[in-house]
């Protein structure tokens, strides 16, 4: 029975964390929509939240990835300076830092492709 429970909790966590995030997330959404609709019932005029445009998401996805893989990447560097196979993990901050740079050159492309319209 020792090495049985680590398998149910990896088992129970990569399953319960992602089932836990959409169920907040639909909560927060019905719990937004509730209020509007009760706002409006009210008689209160409730504006509408602008939506970000293409640019602006893959902008925000960049910089968000970037710097992720850039912490991740320090983070691990730190940790190699005692644990040598830590570069190992370092090195997988190259995907989300990829990721991120995608992400900013696809905002370039659409912001200069808008300008050309």
């Amino acid at each position: 029975m020792d090495g049985d429970l680590t398998g149910l909790v990896a088992v129970v966590m990569a399953l319960g964390i992602p089932i836990a995030g959409m169920y907040t997330f639909y909560r927060v959404r019905k719990l937004r929509t509730d209020e509007r609709i009760a706002a409006l019932a009210r008689g209160v005029n409730v504006p509408m939240e602008p939506e970000l445009s293409q640019v602006a998401r893959s902008r925000r996805s960049g910089i968000l990835l970037t710097a992720g893989a850039v912490g991740w990447i320090v983070t691990f560097s730190m940790i190699a300076r005692f644990e040598h196979d830590a570069w190992m993990a370092a090195s997988f901050g190259v995907i989300p830092l990829a990721l991120g740079v995608g992400f900013f050159i696809d905002a370039f492309l659409v912001r200069r492709d808008l300008r050309t319209s």
